[in-house]
């Protein structure tokens, strides 16, 4: 279990830095750029030294060092973890997580709901789906896992269907740390919601920051990749916002082959691996002690 938990962070941070080069791309200009990017090289619209990573990483990392710090009601201490994130003026921040910082004066849920207002109702972005796995990690009891995905959403993300999508994301991680296909958690997670497909083909939507668009490209990648770095790297060439949905699909597809089945090429090239993998031994020592 360790293994895959270890191999969910990694595949977060290894998607969010690969995909980094390419995001705001189209698949066009990244080929005439780079031909296909499938290794961790860096630059891109942020300038990113080679294995570093950007506000995906950065914010699962918020949501486990407040797990860390209250196992028992980790929300206020997250909330923290991303005042501190703040506080280092990181280059890429989403449009509604920014929003929110600016309307927080102490009640994160009525800063959410301010900036769903003024963002004309449209606060289902996939910055609460990008930080989310960490709760799968940490936690096995299915209605804690849900009760928490949906809190720390709604935290900045005021619409139901962001908190949704991390819900589904979730229980699907649930299902492989207990040992199941991710064809067949993701196949039950889906059933009667609005990503039940088969993804033979590719969603009729562009890759972009809404909710539902990203779930439904992760989806696809994992239905339709074999290995771990078929998964990130089809991210990671069709652009748009391919540092997120290549995060996502990472972490889910990493716990599936575990950390040591990620290719060494790239986790290695990750700036933070070591503590990475420092953070999943005490996500899986607080799993172990729920449990």
């Amino acid at each position: 279990m360790l293994d895959k938990i270890q191999g969910g962070l990694i595949g977060v941070a290894v998607g969010d830095a690969l995909g980094a080069t390419t995001e705001f791309m189209t698949k066009d200009e990244i080929k005439a750029q780079y031909g296909k990017v499938t290794e961790i090289i860096g630059g891109g619209v942020w300038g990113l030294a080679q294995g570093e990573t950007t506000d995906d990483t950065a914010m699962t990392l918020a949501v486990v060092k407040g797990i860390m710090a209250n196992p028992n009601d980790p929300i206020e201490e997250i909330g923290k973890e991303f005042l501190l994130w703040e506080k280092t003026d990181p280059v890429d921040i989403g449009i509604t997580i920014r929003t929110v910082f600016g309307n927080y004066k102490g009640d994160w849920f009525q800063a959410a709901e301010e900036a769903h207002h003024q963002l004309g109702g449209l606060s289902a972005g996939n910055g609460t789906l990008m930080r989310c796995l960490p709760i799968a990690l940490a936690y096995s009891e299915q209605t804690k896992i849900d009760e928490i995905s949906i809190t720390q959403s709604k935290m900045t993300h005021y619409d139901d269907l962001a908190s949704e999508a991390c819900v589904i994301y979730n229980r699907i991680a649930k299902r492989l740390l207990e040992g199941e296909s991710l064809h067949q958690a993701i196949q039950t997670e889906i059933k009667h919601t609005r990503y039940e497909s088969n993804y033979e083909a590719e969603p009729d939507c562009p890759p972009d920051g809404y909710v539902v668009h990203t779930m439904k490209w992760v989806l696809y990648w994992l239905t339709n990749c074999e290995t771990f770095e078929e998964v990130v790297v089809g991210a990671t060439n069709a652009g748009h916002d391919s540092d997120t949905v290549a995060a996502i699909a990472g972490g889910l597809k990493g716990m599936e082959v575990g950390y040591r089945n990620i290719p060494a090429k790239l986790s290695n090239a990750l700036l933070e691996q070591r503590s990475l993998l420092d953070y999943a031994e005490r996500l899986y020592e607080i799993r172990n002690k729920e449990c």
